[in-house]
């Protein structure tokens, strides 16, 4: 099918419209998301990280109806004209996917037949300088998807320094937090932060270059941590995955694409505990009760991208998809920490 047909009821739609208004933005295996999600005509399908709009495209082209969800404001007002070209099969809803169901129960829908989520930083976010998320283009050291908050200068200049060493050392994993964290203690004194090029640069020098690992930043994992920090990133797709299991129908598929190891983890651990068949016991112990199942597995292991996807667009080279299919059994509340998200220090509303 052509990017511009529909074979919903919705008509022939000329979909070819750029969502994000980026030309460079292509979605990460989106043949796998297709495959798993499997869109059909009618069916209402959330897409709680809309981004440039690229699932949701898809999913129009298949003749589903669409709930695009983003806490970026510019990914909102860039999927405009995706919405008009439509035919009232997409709203976008300007907000967190860790409120998903909300969304969905106020637009007046009581269950859907899909939700994927995209996890991490957009290409988009990452290519505007101004926004502050990227060591390799100089700007305001900000990293706000929703441009409102605490920000990653905020961060940097005002927690102490045990703080900063938690952050950089769970969700940067980076082995040498403490001295980072020091480094950065030291020259905030100085000189609050304001610039990436600032941060990085003192990363940089207090890590060196790996020769290698030449490819990869000093700053990288650093830069990481203070975005998940920032914008409560594990809270959030841990939420979510709580959201979709109360909104999604019986045989509802979920479908999950993350781009580094915590997400990953994370996911993987949410589904394992909610696809539970059995308890583990022993010879000694009887079996533990287990709750009926709310998801089976459409894929024991992770879907990596192809050696072709990997090599045309390097934003998916560490991406990996999880799915599972919705039971009919009733969900059940989730401790966000009993699936790896880190008790963090509070700072104006973040952490936790």
């Amino acid at each position: 099918m052509s990017a511009g047909t529909s074979n919903g009821a919705g008509g022939d739609v000329n979909l070819s419209v750029d969502g994000g208004g980026s030309e460079r933005h292509v979605p990460v295996l989106l043949d796998s998301v297709l495959a798993y999600l499997a869109p059909k005509p009618d069916e209402l399908i959330i897409d709680g990280t809309f981004g440039a709009g690229g699932y949701s495209r898809a999913f129009l082209e298949r003749g589903a109806h669409v709930i695009g969800v983003d806490r970026d404001p510019d990914a909102i007002a860039g999927g405009q004209s995706l919405v008009e070209a439509s035919n009232g099969r997409l709203t976008l809803v300007p907000g967190q996917f860790a409120e998903l169901e909300a969304h969905a129960r106020t637009l007046g829908h009581d269950g859907v037949d899909g939700v994927v989520l995209d996890l991490g930083v957009s290409s988009m976010q990452l290519d505007q300088a101004e926004r502050g998320f990227s060591f390799m283009r100089d700007g305001p050291l900000d990293m706000r998807m929703e441009q409102a908050g605490p920000s990653a200068a905020d961060v940097v200049n005002e927690l102490p320094v045990r703080d900063l060493i938690r952050i950089i050392g769970l969700l940067g994993e980076e082995k040498r937090a403490p001295s980072v964290a020091h480094a950065i203690e030291r020259a905030r004194l100085e000189r609050p932060f304001t610039r990436t090029a600032e941060l990085s640069l003192l990363v940089e020098k207090v890590l060196g270059r790996n020769p290698k690992k030449a490819q990869i930043h000093p700053a990288t994992r650093t830069f990481q941590a203070l975005r998940i920090f920032v914008n409560g990133e594990l809270h959030q797709a841990a939420q979510a995955l709580q959201a979709a299991e109360n909104i999604l129908k019986p045989g509802g598929r979920l479908v999950i694409v993350s781009f580094h190891s915590l997400e990953d983890r994370l996911v993987k651990k949410f589904f394992a505990d909610r696809s539970k068949t059995r308890g583990g016991g022993s010879r000694h112990l009887p079996e533990e009760d287990v709750p009926p199942a709310t998801f089976e597995l459409l894929s024991r292991k992770a879907i990596d991208p192809t050696v072709e996807e990997a090599e045309g667009n390097p934003r998916a080279r560490s991406a990996k998809l999880r799915a599972g299919l919705r039971t009919d059994a009733p969900a059940r509340d989730l401790d966000i920490h009993s699936i790896g998200v880190p008790r963090l220090a509070a700072f104006h509303g973040l952490g936790g």
